[in-house]
């Protein structure tokens, strides 16, 4: 890579970390705010999945903005959102003030991905590899961030925690103000012709083009795409609504009590969701390399089975013994994650190449904005039922969209 590249690359690999350090630390505090704030898994839930479904609601018009002003600007504004919205959360004396804060965090994290991902699409030279240490930055934060939060509860109070987790978003702030990159190098340099039709869109573009974004719309939604993009709000619905109270439901299991380290209470299911999500980054790996050796659906199918097989046997597995509980959560967090590239790749191949940009807009709303319902639900099916209910009604999700995939296939 290129020094362009390089700076590039470091700029998105933080920022990327600190949106997955935030997003997926959240269902660690979730068991303290129960507790803090004396509500029901039913409002906790509907507040969280507001500020989730924000990531997803947001993403279409942030791609907007990232055409018409940069995307540094845009990421450190995302960051420093992020950043901001975690901050109050350490300060929210109630409910309320805790749902303000991930509306805040929420809607600045929806800022990131359109940005990020325009970035180094303009201007990177060596995309892929530049994509591909983008995720790696963002596994970082996935498996490393909630591990740290973990850790830090055996000693701090949840609040300090949460400002320790700020901290980050300073950080990249500071570098993100200091590296210096060219955001349009890569188009800068494929050729004239290039060059000509920029230009001539700059001239003719005047901004927000509602019609061209219905007409393409349109012919994005053929009958392929649908059910891929039905697919995939179901993946996220079944994401959404199993990470959320993951390590509630975990710790209410009688195997996974609280125990003493050093004088300080610490809760196993922590490191058990932790360590699940660690997983995860192997299972992503895996998945997008078997998009090149086996066909997109039937990976996806396998996937999709795998997730409904899982969520009926995650709790009869704790009785059956603390290793075989560890295998299933172990298995679960390889397949939840394995899902995403395969999805990522089948949503390509049923969308037109001149609309890729708009059909990835659409994956984001319906993954992380429809999908966000998830956990409303999962806290209405814990509170008025009980985690069985809501491990059945996460598998049969799963199996609908299983069932979906199989109607892709044979209708080609």
């Amino acid at each position: 890579m290129n020094d362009n590249d390089r700076s590039i690359t470091g700029f998105t690999m933080l920022a990327h970390g600190v949106f997955h350090t935030y997003e997926l630390s959240i269902p660690l505090f979730i068991v303290i705010w129960l507790d803090v704030f004396d509500v029901s898994a039913f409002v906790l839930g509907i507040v969280v999945s507001i500020g989730y479904g924000l990531i997803g609601v947001g993403a279409l018009p942030s791609g907007v903005l990232a055409d018409q002003y940069g995307s540094r600007r845009l990421i450190v504004a995302a960051v420093v959102g992020m950043g901001g919205g975690f901050f109050l959360l350490a300060l929210a004396p109630n409910v309320y003030t805790l749902g303000l804060a991930i509306v805040v965090w929420g809607a600045a994290a929806s800022i990131y991905h359109p940005a990020g991902l325009s970035l180094i699409s303009r201007g990177a030279e060596e995309r892929g590899t530049v994509f591909a240490y983008h995720g790696v930055g963002g596994n970082i934060g996935t498996a490393f961030g909630p591990l740290l939060a973990a850790f830090l509860l055996i000693f701090l109070d949840w609040r300090f925690v949460i400002v320790a987790l700020a901290v980050p978003a300073i950080a990249v702030v500071i570098l993100g103000s200091a590296i210096e990159f060219d955001e349009t190098a890569a188009t800068a340099t494929d050729g004239g012709e290039r060059q000509d039709a920029d230009t001539e869109d700059e001239n003719t573009d005047e901004g927000f083009d509602l019609r061209g974004i219905v007409a393409d719309s349109r012919l994005l939604f053929t009958t392929g795409f649908t059910l891929a993009f039905v697919i995939v709000m179901l993946y996220g619905t079944y994401y959404r609504g199993l990470l959320t109270f993951m390590p509630d439901m975990i710790a209410n299991l009688p195997q996974f009590g609280t125990y003493t380290v050093m004088g300080q209470s610490a809760e196993p299911a922590q490191y058990i969701y932790t360590g699940l999500l660690m997983v995860g980054i192997l299972g992503q790996y895996a998945g997008g390399r078997v998009t090149d050796h086996v066909r997109t659906e039937y990976a996806l199918l396998a996937t999709l089975t795998s997730l409904a097989v899982l969520a009926i046997l995650f709790l009869p597995a704790a009785s059956v013994g603390v290793v075989a509980f560890l295998a299933v959560c172990a298995v679960l967090g390889f397949c939840l994650y394995a899902t995403a590239p395969i999805y990522q790749v089948v949503i390509a191949e049923y969308a037109a190449e001149d609309v890729h940009g708009l059909s990835y807009g659409y994956t984001y709303l319906g993954m992380f904005g429809v999908g966000a319902g998830g956990a409303a639900l999962a806290g209405a099916l814990l509170t008025y039922f009980s985690a069985p209910v809501l491990l059945g009604a996460l598998g049969a999700i799963a199996l609908l969209a299983a069932g979906l995939v199989v109607v892709v296939l044979l209708r080609l």
